[in-house]
């Protein structure tokens, strides 16, 4: 690898960082209250699965609903079995990072949630986003409650 491939990756990794990190400060300025999709997600969303082909409810992810004008990167509502909201999902293309892209007001639907962690995991594309992109997953429940409810 030379010189300028490894300050390319130290960069996109920075960016992944920083966005993970910037995105909960983003969510702080409300758009509309959090309170309603606790339980439903806003009527602007669809499920992802009736939009692409993809089971209801995807293990590690739970059942994903969007606004389709937001895609690719979302928010992705994420809800458990029991149709609570869990996850707040960003789905980034790598493509996008690479560009040095800026993302300003993902998470004005979210306005008032509280998360309790965040995820970064790397995807090479499935239904609905085939091109390699990365997932930035903000938990609303604990890790174990992640590995309980999950699956």
């Amino acid at each position: 690898m030379n010189r300028n491939s490894n300050y390319d990756l130290t960069w996109g990794r920075a960016t992944i960082i920083a966005l993970s990190l910037l995105l909960p400060s983003v969510m702080l300025a409300p758009a509309v209250s959090a309170a309603g999709i606790t339980t439903s997600p806003p009527a602007s969303f669809k499920k992802v699965s009736s939009l692409v082909k993809l089971p209801d409810f995807l293990p590690g992810l739970g059942t994903l609903y969007v606004d389709p004008s937001t895609l690719p990167v979302g928010p992705f509502l994420g809800y458990n079995h029991k149709g609570k909201l869990v996850n707040i999902i960003y789905m980034v293309p790598t493509k996008d990072l690479d560009a040095h892209k800026n993302f300003q007001g993902l998470g004005g639907v979210a306005a008032g949630v509280k998360l309790n962690h965040t995820d970064i995991q790397y995807n090479p594309g499935h239904p609905g986003v085939e091109e390699p992109h990365y997932h930035v997953v903000q938990w609303l429940i604990s890790p174990a409650a992640v590995k309980d409810q999950m699956k």
